[in-house]
């Protein structure tokens, strides 16, 4: 007899059979079982993995010493926009058409107000309208966000643009890009800047903003070269807005604008772009001291030269509005530039200044006129 303490000693009436016994369900139901939950936690495992392979750190593109268009990539690059209105919508869909035209193979990407949709209700709903029209005729990739202060589609009395520049720092997230160029949309793109997403290694690359030297050594955000991390996303939205349920809203409320922010974060570190080519002001050919754009007292000014080196005029002719709206005959007679002999009177010459500025301005209208016209997106039945 087996001492009490046996651990396999059986009760006195269990019979032997009854310890061998095997249960009723068939071995292969049991193994598939256990397959099914194996799998299951495979699945899992695989998910979670993809999303970390998804907000992984990607290295920079690798130096290269010509730019081979046709081996590189595209979906590693993107040029990014944002609109908070109707007018501003249009803007975009001009810079995305210009980069479409100029044969960019980039992607493109458009931060907008989650209070859009992209349902036609009639013929008046253009901001959903140009859309549509981004998505499909332009493969624009859609992101709405929640933007604090948006009232009105339209732009009628809502905030004006400042107040919503901070929407570009959203590009800063978007890790799944190696590089991004974020261009202010109140320009007309006369050359593709595909160039620009093979610099040397930097988180950001900004022209300065020549026309405030030699009082402010400042750079400009009209142009941004964005070497995006979520890291650096945080940071860059975490020194803009407050968070707010754990989560980062844009916030019109706060009045610390995106070029005030990016030159205090980074403005003794940013790779310096030359102006010339990625800062030009459409009021630089109005001005007669062109210093500052030249960055010397003996070059002779050249406006031709200086169009054919741009790679996009920026509008920003004070106190001349943008060239969306329509300006008093009187202002345009005074605030055009002046030539440079006998200035305003019969006799007066070389106004190239004056022509290729009134060739800027009616290129930019005429086209968007053709980019922005009456779409035929059908309203719901």
């Amino acid at each position: 007899m087996p001492p009490k303490s046996f651990p396999y000693r059986r009760s006195s009436n269990a019979s032997e059979d009854d310890f061998f016994d095997i249960p009723d369900e068939p071995c292969l139901s049991i193994a598939k079982r256990q397959l099914r939950r194996i799998r299951t936690w495979i699945t899992i495992a695989i998910l979670v993995l993809f999303i970390m392979w998804q907000r992984r750190e990607r290295p920079p593109p690798p130096p290269l010493p010509h730019i081979h268009y046709d081996e590189v990539d595209w979906t590693r690059f993107a040029y990014t926009q944002y609109a908070t209105s109707e007018v501003y919508m249009c803007n975009c869909l001009m810079v995305f058409e210009a980069l479409h035209r100029l044969g960019s193979k980039a992607d493109r990407v458009l931060f907008y107000p989650e209070e859009w949709d992209l349902i036609v209700e009639d013929d008046t709903d253009r901001v959903s309208q140009l859309l549509l029209e981004a998505k499909y005729k332009y493969n624009v990739v859609l992101i709405p966000l929640k933007i604090e202060g948006i009232k009105d589609p339209s732009g009628a009395g809502s905030e004006s643009s400042w107040d919503t520049s901070n929407t570009k720092l959203m590009a800063f997230g978007e890790s799944q890009y190696d590089r991004v160029i974020h261009l202010d949309s109140d320009v007309i793109l006369l050359q593709t800047m595909d160039e620009l997403f093979f610099l040397p290694p930097t988180t950001v690359a900004m022209p300065r903003a020549y026309w405030l030297l030699p009082e402010k050594k400042i750079l400009s955000s009209l142009l941004v070269v964005i070497q995006p991390s979520y890291r650096e996303y945080l940071v860059v939205a975490g020194a803009s807005e407050p968070a707010k349920n754990g989560q980062i809203e844009m916030n019109l409320t706060d009045h610390r604008y995106d070029m005030e922010l990016l030159n205090d974060m980074y403005g003794d570190s940013a790779m310096v772009l030359p102006h010339r080519q990625y800062g030009l002001l459409s009021g630089e050919f109005r001005t007669k001291d062109h210093s500052r754009f030249l960055g010397n007292d003996h070059e002779v000014w050249d406006p031709d030269r200086a169009l054919a080196e741009a790679k996009f005029i920026h509008f920003s002719d004070w106190p001349i509005p943008k060239p969306w709206v329509m300006w008093p005959q009187d202002m345009l007679a005074k605030e055009q530039p002046k030539c440079n002999e006998n200035p305003g009177t019969p006799q007066e010459s070389g106004c190239r200044d004056r022509e290729i500025w009134k060739m800027i301005y009616d290129k930019y209208r005429r086209n968007r006129k053709e980019v922005c016209k009456l779409l035929s997106y059908p309203a719901p039945v």
